[in-house]
């Protein structure tokens, strides 16, 4: 591991390594208006969503770390406290980057990048019409994180309405990531698609308590086959199989035949019971895997 101190680094330094390691990072993409009726609509990667009674999202428009001076998202919500934040889908991720362009006060970047603007229903910012998700919100606060360039400016907004696009629920109400299609940002000029083989499920423990990775036998953890994250899955169970159904699952043709097969080559059988076994948790067939890990260590 190689060891970085921010005062050993220029700020653009660890401002590109800290972009480059915290990501995926989603997009806030927010609209504003100033006191006099412009309308700014900009990206922000520095965002997330932070409670939801009372339904909290924070931003951070920050300095400019080149020449320490501040963007136009951040004077209008001073002078106007509430903004529109859109969810960013691949669908207009280039109009979106275009918007980014530091065009000067004043300019419109609805018109500059394409987007259609549509009136909100509690708030005076507009709303871009092609994003999936939009949240109108007010602006309860925002917290200037320092005075020096890349500083941030936490802006702390409460969700009055949420606007979604029919299109990307599915048969039960709740939005479907597949359908969502969604963008974030990463180090330089990257960005990820959350869509096709990046998404991926993972049972989670809430109502459950899993058994520990600690509590895997110790020739199952120190397998050159799994992985830690198939361990991982293994340790997410609430107990082992019990001895009847493992008993039972080696009495099945495939494990008979293994039997014979490597009956006089210990590490072979347990390599194919391990490969087995992680073909098994690929397939979110917890419960075989661990009946295949179970079986006696000794070929007999």
């Amino acid at each position: 591991m190689k060891t970085f101190y921010p005062k050993d680094l220029t700020t653009s330094q660890f401002h590109s390594l800290l972009q480059g390691s915290i990501a995926p990072r989603p997009i806030a993409f927010a609209s504003t208006i100033d006191s006099k009726g412009n309308v700014n609509l900009s990206p922000f990667s520095f965002f997330n969503l932070f409670s939801t009674n009372p339904a909290i999202l924070i931003f951070s428009p920050s300095r400019r770390v080149r020449d320490n001076t501040t963007k136009h998202t951040l004077q209008n919500i001073l002078e106007v406290p509430e903004v529109v934040i859109h969810v960013v889908h691949y669908g207009i991720v280039e109009q979106m980057s275009l918007a980014s362009t530091e065009y000067d006060k004043g300019v419109n970047e609805f018109e500059k990048a394409g987007f259609t603007s549509v009136p909100s229903t509690e708030v005076k910012p507009p709303r871009v019409k092609e994003a999936h998700v939009a949240f109108e919100c007010v602006v309860n606060e925002v917290k200037s994180l320092g005075n020096e360039g890349g500083a941030g400016n936490l802006v702390i907004c409460e969700v009055v309405v949420a606007h979604v696009n029919e299109e990307v629920l599915d048969e039960n109400g709740v939005i479907d990531p597949r359908k969502l299609d969604g963008v974030a940002r990463l180090g330089g000029n990257w960005y990820s698609r959350a869509n096709g083989d990046s998404l991926f499920q993972i049972p989670k423990p809430l109502r459950t308590r899993g058994l520990g990775v600690d509590q895997i036998p110790q020739h199952i953890k120190e397998s050159v086959i799994l992985t830690a994250n198939n361990l991982g899955r293994l340790g997410n169970v609430e107990q082992f199989p019990s001895v009847s159904e493992i008993l039972a699952y080696g009495s099945q043709p495939q494990i008979q035949e293994m039997r014979v097969r490597f009956k006089n080559d210990q590490d072979s059988w347990l390599d194919h019971l391990h490969l087995l076994a992680k073909e098994k948790l690929e397939s979110d067939e917890v419960n075989e895997a661990w009946l295949i890990l179970l079986q006696e260590r000794e070929v007999k």
